[in-house]
């Protein structure tokens, strides 16, 4: 731990104005930052049961989007790191650098999971502190800075509790305001008071991205940070120096957000009237809920009911508190927990992102307390003596949520028409109510998965939810058909046939050589019979493709041909021959 360089201050002095160069004061509020660096593999290494020095990366969605999205390195050990590996990297390429290195999923649910001992660990030294996203702490540095002597002596108490507790190293920053605290914690730094925003001057506009809390939103300050560096605001000290008004009619609440923070300010200005007061809901579950899943069900009711309340009244939060009770005579075991006869009371509290980077959705608000919850029983049942996997601790019999630090949205709010006029957030809420009602798997969805033939490269999953046991579709799959993939499936394989211009059946040897030309298709559930549909001619075809899965295994496993025909009716087919029959597995558009 180390002071960045400066004139001495006292450890204990408060937040104090200092002049930015848009001439303005900045008011700060001295912020100690936890940062466990390198989260996602740590935890992933964690959840594996494998050993901090085994050289790792984990694997997460590239950005674009898309069913042609693979995946890519996010995050990489310190060990893998020293090998040659770097964010960004494509699997390949990280395996060429370490070929030992061991490729991990990215987890959100398991992050967040694997967090709360570290949290739970910091609030023996400092109390009231906030998840910003798992691996970030934010906790308040004033009055435990004079509790322990001086803020360095609180970096240090941290960083041992953190190492003592959950055998995780750490570093600790202390500055004025969120974002000199994020950068100084990765520094292992403490940045004198009012020193803020010259600690920050020179920095790159792309840290930034730093202070995001939602991972949701960081595709959108990436965005406007490259926006800025063609503008040539190449540093924070550029967009710092800007005025105020400018940059709020220019770039919106996402500028306005950017600029605060390059000047070592808080989040929100100081209030120059009453804040708009907190909004809470809450629900006793009865009877109550024995797992996390269970639990998960009636969160969403409360989250959907939070967001109603926040859009309602066109406000946005920059906090979101999650509190649980137990039953009675429960104890999850936890130092922050209080228990009494009406049973264990947690509480947990998330630092959100305001609306400027993304806002929360009410599906977003769902999965920091199902992580939260996740994260309560299994550490809890870690701590006795339990494996950590079952998620049956104790029955919760209360839940609720509070927004805090509630300000107005401005103008967060849906548009008039287009995209983003809010039909997909009702979409989801009301299949949201429908799971609710029937159940988890009442409402699936369709998650593209690895696979050769067009129905191994689906799989339903519950609406809401990230399958993940899924087969990589990211790996090489030879013989695989070749793009576009097809539109649309039968409930079932359709029975055809594929006839030559003599009208016989066209049919394929085991050498790939095909008895004739195809010239025409029937399909029907009986295509020799009367009920057969009226053949239609060929007017364009390809193929054959052969695909031997599985050979070796007892039953000579699957063989098929694949033959993709475009009719005169303007149809397009993908037609498979398996033991000499002839069947429509998927259409194209």
């Amino acid at each position: 731990m180390a002071a960045t360089s400066g004139p001495a201050t006292a450890p204990d002095a408060a937040a104090r104005g200092a002049t930015t160069p848009g001439g303005t004061t900045a008011v700060g509020v001295r912020t100690a930052v936890v940062w466990v660096p390198d989260w996602p593999v740590v935890a992933a290494l964690a959840g594996a049961g494998l050993d901090a020095h085994v050289p790792a990366a984990v694997l997460g969605a590239r950005s674009g989007g898309g069913s042609g999205a693979g995946h890519s390195v996010v995050a990489v050990s310190a060990v893998a790191r020293a090998q040659g590996v770097r964010r960004g990297m494509r699997r390949r390429q990280a395996q060429e650098r370490c070929p030992e290195v061991a490729l991990l999923p990215a987890d959100d649910a398991r992050d967040a999971r694997e967090f709360e001992p570290v949290a739970l660990a910091a609030e023996t030294v400092v109390a009231g502190l906030e998840v910003a996203r798992p691996g970030l702490l934010l906790l308040p540095a004033g009055g435990a800075a004079r509790y322990h002597g001086s803020e360095l002596a609180l970096a240090q108490a941290l960083v041992g509790a953190v190492a003592a507790r959950t055998g995780y190293e750490s570093q600790v920053g202390v500055a004025d305001g969120l974002l000199a605290a994020v950068l100084a914690a990765r520094e292992d730094a403490v940045v004198p008071a009012g020193g803020s925003a010259a600690f920050l001057a020179d920095r790159p506009v792309g840290e930034l991205v730093h202070a995001v809390c939602d991972p949701a939103g960081v595709a959108a300050v990436r965005e406007a940070a490259g926006l800025w560096w063609r503008l040539g605001l190449h540093t924070l000290g550029d967009l710092a120096a800007l005025p105020a008004p400018s940059v709020q009619a220019r770039f919106g609440d996402l500028g306005t957000w950017a600029q605060r923070l390059a000047r070592g300010e808080d989040l929100r200005p100081p209030a120059r009237r009453r804040v708009e007061e907190d909004l809470a809901v809450a629900e006793e579950l009865d009877p109550p809920a024995l797992r996390v899943d269970v639990a998960t069900f009636a969160a969403r009711r409360l989250a959907t009911a939070l967001y109603d309340l926040l859009t309602a009244r066109g406000l946005a939060c920059g906090r979101l508190r999650i509190t649980a009770r137990t039953t009675a005579g429960a104890d999850l075991g936890g130092d922050d927990v209080g228990g009494d006869a009406e049973g264990a009371v947690l509480e947990r509290v998330w630092r959100t992102d305001d609306g400027a980077a993304g806002g929360m959705s009410a599906a977003r608000i769902t999965d920091r307390v199902r992580w939260q919850l996740e994260g309560w029983l299994t550490a809890a049942s870690a701590r006795r003596g339990g494996s950590g996997t079952d998620p049956v601790v104790a029955p919760i019999a209360h839940l609720a949520l509070a927004a805090e630090e509630v300000v107005p949205a401005t103008t967060h709010q849906p548009g008039l028409w287009g995209a983003d006029a809010g039909e997909g957030e009702r979409a989801r809420r009301a299949l949201g109510r429908v799971q609710g009602l029937l159940g988890g798997h009442a409402v699936l969805t369709v998650e593209l998965q690895g696979g050769r033939g067009p129905r191994d490269r689906v799989r339903l999953v519950p609406f809401g939810t990230e399958g993940g046991a899924g087969r990589d579709p990211d790996l090489p799959w030879p013989g695989a058909l070749p793009s576009p993939a097809p539109a649309g499936l039968p409930d079932d394989p359709v029975p055809a046939r594929v006839l030559d211009a003599a009208g016989h059946d066209v049919v394929v040897d085991a050498r790939l050589a095909m008895s004739g030309e195809p010239a025409a298709v029937v399909c029907g559930r009986d295509p020799g019979g009367p009920g057969a549909r009226e053949a239609a001619s060929v007017t364009g075809w390809a193929g054959p493709w052969p695909l031997a899965e599985r050979w070796w295994a007892a039953g000579g496993g699957a063989r098929r041909v694949y033959l993709q025909a475009v009719l005169d009716d303007g149809r397009a087919l993908l037609l498979a021959q398996s033991g000499g029959r002839w069947q429509v597995e998927a259409f194209y558009d």
